[in-house]
């Protein structure tokens, strides 16, 4: 099966494979990537390769959170993607890069391509973003995608800025 979701201008977004879990560790052990998060850290290779082999949005929804990768080299830079809570009855995008490739505007690039697929591919009709509220960097890309202020909330003992776009909002926004 082809992993490859969508390519945009810069990168392509592909499904997780185990192919992903060196860079998946890294990402997901490096404390500064996941200082706004709410995650723990990864103690191994060896549990990235088991997150990954247990992961079930694309089975369960069609779609979820996806590798991200720079077009012309194949280097891994992260994940971005949809990640729906039957709990929640919503799906949101998310987004986690190497420190390396901050700032480069690669996170509103795959985000725009994840809003896209999840409102044309997918029928959503709203999505959600959440960041801490002290990450304004995450909360200026999800501005930068459109989404507008929703609520702020606690869970889990950490507190939440959450923010949204309507399918109508994100063609007016875009067009």
């Amino acid at each position: 099966m082809d992993r490859v979701v969508v390519k945009t201008p810069r990168l392509v977004l592909k499904r997780f494979s185990i192919r992903d879990a060196a860079g998946f560790f890294e990402l997901n052990s490096d404390p500064e990537v996941l200082r706004f998060s709410g995650d723990l850290p990864f103690a191994s290779i060896k549990e990235a390769r088991t997150f990954i082999r247990a992961y079930r949005q694309y089975d369960l929804y069609g779609f979820g959170r996806w590798s991200v990768y720079l077009l012309d080299t194949n280097e891994y830079l992260g994940f971005c993607g949809l990640n729906f809570s039957t709990a929640k009855q919503e799906a949101d995008l998310g987004f986690r890069l190497m420190r390396r490739v901050w700032g480069q505007g690669f996170a509103t690039e795959a985000g725009f391509a994840c809003l896209r697929i999840g409102f044309s591919k997918y029928g959503l009709e709203k999505i959600v973003g959440r960041a801490m509220p002290e990450n304004a960097a995450s909360l200026r890309v999800l501005q930068k995608l459109g989404m507008t202020y929703e609520k702020e909330f606690d869970e889990d003992g950490i507190r939440w800025v959450q923010m949204s776009i309507r399918r109508d909002e994100f063609g007016n926004f875009y067009e």
